[in-house]
């Protein structure tokens, strides 16, 4: 056979092209038919596809279940304490991932300079109701005529307190509403004294553990409910025309409390003395309150604000001082609102020998407080037992033409009614909008409750503030619906009912944040910064919702442990530049409750620059991402705060020790301490899971901390 034969018939036996199943079967199928395929054999032998598809499936699988459980349902950290129970008070991300901005590589040339953590120390147990503006021991320095003592007198720089302000011992999660209203922890507010100071008035008594509020008062005895049936009878509080009210030397707040029901939100304020926390209770209570006084300065809200205005038995002496508390009272008091004056001088005919004062006295103060009102161009409406009740005018049409007769009070001039942080009062009348006619509305009619809280306020529509307009305050409450759904899938608890009951907007322009939220069991006080550039408190009012002005430079005038839930927008970048950083979140932490919520937006540079100090207060932190698009610079930081740091008691070492052994079992069982008290314990012998993701700032429970020499 010739040699070019013999090559044909080669070739002839090896298949052109190779089908997919001769492959498969070079384990143990059928040999091929070319000797040349012998070199290859052994090779062929020892390779079986079979586990190499079965992996890619099973790995297909795993990601495509993945993927899955991402979009659906969200992750939850569940933290256990060290009393042995599980917590609700745990951040759900469902479509919202933490992001991690931490530094993994160094860069010479970076425009964010990110300072060392400073550690912060708890401070001494004395501090556990430390109010910085309102301080006892520093008040005692200023002008004790007309209460000059009592006002807002903020500690210098190199005053301010570097430490955590601790909860009081044994303390406890508030009641959730509305069942805080008639009841609150002693523990949480542990003072006695108006057990006993008021104890025939009906305000407030111990039971056991509990404080608890019958809803009386000074001059409502027989409850809160009854007085106000009674001012029902006097003017309408349900027809929706009263919305805000302002109540001056609240006491408890039962006066308030009980509005609530009615839809009417009021802001109670007391000074701080010698009743010892009354604003506090009322704040434990889950009402509305802050500290503050009528000595010498305006109060912290704009002209117009509150459709009623309430005192009873509040001790200010509203004849004196050429009547200036009155003509306070008539700059917030709005065009056609009222004033409720119950107790002394009111019905002094019949109450003059309990009240310990002569007959003269108490007649000429009523007189005195009748020719204020008169020279404010007030009408008294009806004076009924022992309310008196006396009407602002809707327009100062004929208030002015009689300026020709009454040469006292005249109307201010040049001034900005609105101007109200550390504003001096003055012995004038603020004038009010002008008007085309007599029947007209200074300043415009507002819609009765609920259509207040949606229509466009009246400031907006005559084009005060500069530059907004009615669209601009629609999109913004559209903005705020579309944000809160938003925050609603980032945390489980605002979908929670009784979960939150205070809450404060620390930067609330037009108030959208507190109205996407009307509808839920809560209250928002709205603050509008004194550094924000556009005055927006007169707008949030118009709308039937509640704030004050507040300088983040400063403390506020509340007590620590006051709100549930924080909400900063810009704040931090809105005070850059003005203040430290470190002290706006040292304040934050005072006033917010252990299991308390904080949500921060801002720029991610900013937030990175806040989570090197809150890693200070051992706080745990991530950052989640818009609400629009991750490529977003604008970013969301999520607190969780967990119980409070209890204050270094060296006094106390059996109870030192007692924290100590507590701390080191939670540090075996868990990274995370928190603590409810609505949840079941969880069985000592069994461990808890170990969290997949933490998904929240969250700040640790370092029970026992060395005291701050700086405090």
């Amino acid at each position: 056979m010739s040699r070019v034969h013999r090559q044909r018939r080669l070739r002839a036996r090896v298949p052109k092209v190779t089908p997919f199943w001769w492959f498969m079967r070079m384990g143990g199928g059928p040999k091929p038919y070319s000797d040349v395929w012998k070199l290859c054999q052994p090779c062929w032998k020892r390779i079986n596809f079979v586990p190499l598809v079965v992996v890619a499936m099973f790995c297909s699988a795993s990601y495509l279940l993945g993927i899955w459980q991402h979009i659906g349902a969200p992750t939850v950290l569940t933290a256990i304490s060290c009393d042995g129970k599980a917590t609700d008070a745990s951040l759900v991300v469902g479509g919202a991932p933490m992001l991690d901005f931490a530094a993994h590589h160094a860069a010479d040339e970076s425009d964010v300079a990110i300072p060392a953590a400073r550690e912060f120390t708890a401070c001494d147990a004395k501090y556990s109701e430390y109010t910085p503006c309102e301080d006892r021991d520093r008040s005692l320095r200023f002008d004790r005529d007309r209460l000059i003592y009592r006002e807002r007198h903020c500690p210098e720089k190199g005053e301010l307190l570097k430490c955590l302000v601790p909860a009081p011992a044994g303390y406890r999660n508030p009641f959730p509403w509305p069942a805080s209203r008639d009841a609150a922890w002693f523990a949480n507010v542990p003072h006695r004294e108006l057990t006993v100071e008021k104890a025939v008035q009906n305000w407030i008594r111990v039971d056991g553990d509990k404080f608890l509020f019958p809803g009386g008062g000074t001059m409502f005895p027989d409850g809160a409910d009854a007085y106000i049936e009674d001012i029902d009878r006097l003017i309408p509080l349900r027809d929706g025309s009263i919305r805000t009210a302002i109540d001056t030397g609240c006491g408890v707040a039962s006066w308030g409390a009980y509005l609530l029901s009615r839809n009417i939100l009021t802001m109670s304020f007391a000074p701080r003395d010698s009743h010892e926390a009354q604003v506090q209770f009322a704040l434990e209570r889950g009402v509305p309150a802050m500290i503050g006084v009528l000595a010498s300065n305006r109060l912290p809200y704009p002209s117009r604000a509150f459709d009623m205005a309430h005192c009873s038995r509040c001790l200010i002496p509203w004849h004196l001082y050429d009547g200036q508390y009155l003509i306070e009272v008539d700059r917030v008091l709005r065009p056609g609102g009222y004033w409720i004056l119950s107790g002394p001088p009111i019905n002094w005919k019949r109450q003059w020998k309990g009240w310990k004062r002569t007959e003269a006295d108490l007649s000429a103060e009523q007189s005195a407080i009748e020719a204020v009102a008169r020279s404010l161009c007030w009408k008294k409406l009806k004076e009924k037992g022992d309310i008196a009740v006396w009407q602002k005018p809707a327009n100062h049409i004929h208030c002015k033409a009689s300026r020709k007769v009454i040469k006292s009070p005249q109307f201010c001039q040049a001034q900005n009614p609105d101007a109200a942080w550390y504003t001096k009062m003055e012995t004038c009348i603020t004038p009010l909008p002008e008007v085309a006619g007599i029947r007209e509305i200074a300043g415009g009619e507002l819609k009765k409750w609920p259509e207040r809280l949606t229509a466009v306020p009246p400031r907006i529509a005559s084009g005060s503030p500069d530059g907004v307009t009615p669209e601009t305050f629609r999109q913004d409450t559209e903005l705020w619906k579309k944000r809160l759904g938003y925050y609603k899938t980032v945390i489980n608890q605002l979908e929670q009912k009784g979960r939150y009951r205070n809450l404060l907007d620390m930067n609330a322009k037009f108030g959208g944040f507190a109205a996407a939220l009307i509808d839920d069991p809560v209250w928002v006080m709205n603050v509008v910064p004194t550094a924000a550039n556009t005055n927006t408190l007169g707008v949030i009012y118009e709308r039937g919702l509640i704030g004050t002005y507040q300088d983040w430079c400063e403390a506020m005038s509340t007590y620590p442990r006051t709100y549930d839930l924080l909400h900063a927008d810009r704040v931090f970048s809105l005070y850059k530049g003005r203040c430290e950083m470190e002290d706006i979140l040292l304040e934050m932490d005072r006033i917010l409750r252990p299991e308390g919520t904080v949500i921060v937006r801002d720029d991610v540079d900013v937030l990175i620059k806040i989570k090197s100090v809150t890693d200070g207060m051992r706080w745990d932190s991530q950052i989640a991402d818009h609400e629009d698009s991750p490529h977003q610079r604008e970013k969301l930081l999520v607190v969780v705060k967990t119980r409070q740091i209890a204050a270094f008691q060296p006094t106390q070492p059996r109870l030192e020790q007692q924290h100590k052994a507590k701390e080191k079992t939670c540090q075996k069982s868990s990274n995370f301490v928190i603590s409810s008290d609505s949840i079941a314990p969880r069985s000592p012998n069994k461990a808890p899971e170990a969290p997949t993701e933490i998904l929240f700032l969250m700040k640790r429970d370092d029970r026992m901390l060395p005291p701050n020499p700086e405090s």
